[in-house]
């Protein structure tokens, strides 16, 4: 076992791919989650690697960004990509899992890591030794007290939120039709056509129905998952160009004037979750409303929509090109409270704060990930783009070298080939 004592604080998607990459290296690896004893806003469960608010790791195919991403992790040894193929359900394009057996493949590999040590415990401090801080945008007030201390800089937040889970026993599907949409291959999407009239009635439902209190929390909202009600807010056909388009969704020769998409939430093929709803609507709310859309009218719900709050530090300022903080170079940020968004950009950070980590003890000449990668081109843009005025970012070819300019093919290629190079210098 290698000397060098790693102390890893949050047990989510990037604390576990840096625990489980170090302590395959041979490092004894201590691994705070403080899950169960201090509790979540939002998660359901104490398991390891847990999704919250969506079932899904995006686009799986390699011409899409976050699909060329999961690719690249691939390649460096990914633990969610693991558990990922193992929990796979139908999702079309869509990598969707069953969220359950994701987070418990993900657990159960951790646990059984003689070399990982889980200290189940709301962390206060910092420990002796190297420390990746991947507490994700649920990070409490300590951590980010913790890191302001060190940095001299406030912390950042916005909202998120999940959508509702059904069970698909109670859909009436006398009114629904199984199709994903432009046939990708499979149907299997439950689909709930709307007419004129539905939609109008469902859409002045939504913008005047109650919402649950936002409490203190900031009310700045992420572009890329809004609440379905504040994009319904923005016009009445915006949801028709979003969440509720129609296109690709033509059954039988008749086309629809919206449609609202289930997807697959677990291996059994037991319960949907409706596809863009994340939501702050009250529970009361979210039934009512949403029984409007055909086929839903009895809807039994697994599990309501939910709001929280996602913070994030200002990663320019505070953070060097290894994702270490400037102020101190053992402490290191991954996953979404570095900047970046979503499950696989949270993961892949954190995959790549061990390979930096395991070359700076072993005092290896290290080069940082080149950005003709989606991977070096996102850790590149959080640490060097809008420094007076950051906002967190998601996979996208617009912040990778060539990605806009050149052929998928060879953006493909060259991607890989810096991940390939990468791992192997």
């Amino acid at each position: 076992m290698n000397k060098a004592k790693i102390n890893i604080i949050g047990a989510g998607l990037a604390g576990s791919e840096a625990a489980n990459f170090l302590a395959n290296k041979g490092y004894e690896v201590h691994l705070y989650e403080k899950r169960p004893v201090a509790k979540s806003p939002a998660h359901h469960t104490d398991l390891f690697g847990e999704l919250v608010c969506s079932n899904s790791l995006k686009n799986k195919k390699l011409d899409n960004a976050c699909g060329l991403l999961k690719e690249e992790i691939r390649h460096l040894g990914s633990l969610m990509m693991e558990a990922a193929d193992k929990s796979a359900v139908p999702g079309g394009d869509s990598l969707a899992v069953d969220r359950t057996v994701f987070a418990e493949y993900i657990t159960s590999k951790i646990k059984n890591k003689k070399n990982i040590i889980i200290h189940y415990e709301d962390v206060n401090e910092l420990k002796d030794g190297y420390t990746i801080i991947a507490t994700g945008p649920l990070s409490d007030s300590n951590i980010l007290n913790i890191i302001a201390n060190i940095t001299g800089e406030k912390s950042f937040g916005f909202y998120d939120a999940s959508a509702p889970i059904i069970e698909k026993s109670s859909i009436d599907f006398s009114k629904v039709f199984m199709k994903s949409r432009y046939n990708q291959g499979d149907d299997s999407y439950i689909d709930c056509p709307m007419n004129k009239e539905e939609y109008l009635n469902f859409y002045n439902e939504l913008i005047n129905a109650k919402k649950a209190d936002l409490h203190s929390f900031d009310t700045d909202y992420f572009e890329g998952c809004l609440p379905i009600e504040v994009i319904a807010s923005r016009g009445v056909d915006t949801l028709r160009y979003g969440p509720l388009k129609p296109k690709g969704l033509e059954h039988n020769g008749e086309e629809f004037y919206a449609v609202v998409q289930l997807r697959q939430d677990d291996f059994a093929g037991n319960l949907y979750n409706l596809v863009g709803f994340q939501t702050n609507l009250t529970y009361g709310e979210q039934k009512r409303v949403f029984s409007l859309i055909p086929g839903l009218e009895n809807a039994k719900y697994y599990r309501y929509g939910l709001m929280h709050r996602n913070s994030y530090i200002y990663a320019p300022k505070v953070l060097d090109d290894y994702l270490r903080l400037k102020n101190n170079k053992n402490v290191f940020i991954a996953g979404q409270l570095s900047g970046v968004e979503g499950y696989v950009e949270s993961a892949a950070t954190g995959l790549l704060v061990a390979y930096y980590l395991d070359a700076i003890i072993q005092e290896k000449p290290i080069k940082t990930l080149s950005f003709y990668s989606i991977l070096g081109a996102l850790v590149r843009y959080i640490t060097h783009t809008g420094i007076n005025n950051f906002s967190p970012m998601n996979a996208n070819f617009g912040i990778v070298y060539k990605g806009t300019k050149d052929p998928k093919d060879v953006v493909i290629a060259r991607a890989l080939k810096a991940i390939d190079d990468f791992k192997n210098q």
